[in-house]
């Protein structure tokens, strides 16, 4: 990892993580990456939170969507901290796994294939299609969209944080990107 250790955590910051993880729990890496700019760490968890917790996406979502900005960034620290969760949320893990190696996912329910078109088009193509978007609208609603931006946005700027700090999550994993060079983590 890129990052010394924080040795002692101000008032400000214990503040912060406490409101993350509950008092007395250790933060995960990623949340005391960001706890080293406390200006930027406010703004950087309230959108966390709310992507996390609080969109109009069900759980399930949320799970794709993290691990659809860890593959987009080669990202196997975010890929491994929430690919098990994904799969108890009923994301199957044959797309997955096709997600991983790059290939067309597949997916069945319509929902999760929406929701990986419009991801994948802003995040490779830079633009969502027309026929996507129309689709994305009538499954999820404008809210829906725009927290499929969000969701989308906030994860990708994690997965780029965990990579740039070479932050390893649940490393005893293998690769799910072996044919990445990035970060052996």
């Amino acid at each position: 990892m890129r990052l010394a250790p924080l040795t002692s955590l101000t008032p400000e910051q214990t503040e912060l993580l406490e409101t993350i993880v509950g008092p007395g729990v250790e933060p995960p890496p990623p949340f005391l990456a960001w706890a080293r700019n406390m200006e930027l760490a406010h703004w950087v968890e309230n959108l966390g939170a709310y992507c996390r917790n609080r969109s109009r996406f069900p759980q399930r979502l949320r799970e794709l969507s993290v691990l659809i900005a860890g593959r987009h960034f080669d990202s196997r620290s975010a890929w491994n901290a929430h690919y098990e969760q994904a799969v108890e949320e009923g994301v199957p893990a044959e797309c997955l796994d096709r997600l991983a190696r790059g290939e067309d996912p597949g997916f069945k329910a319509e929902d999760e294939r929406v929701f990986h078109a419009f991801a994948h088009e802003m995040l490779y193509d830079h633009f969502v299609t027309d026929e996507t978007y129309a689709a994305a609208l009538a499954l999820f609603g404008e809210d829906g969209v725009l927290d499929l931006i969000g969701c989308i946005g906030s994860f990708s700027m994690s997965a780029m944080m965990l990579n740039t700090f070479r932050i390893p999550l649940r490393d005893h994993l293998p690769n799910p990107f072996p044919e990445t060079d990035g970060f052996p983590y």
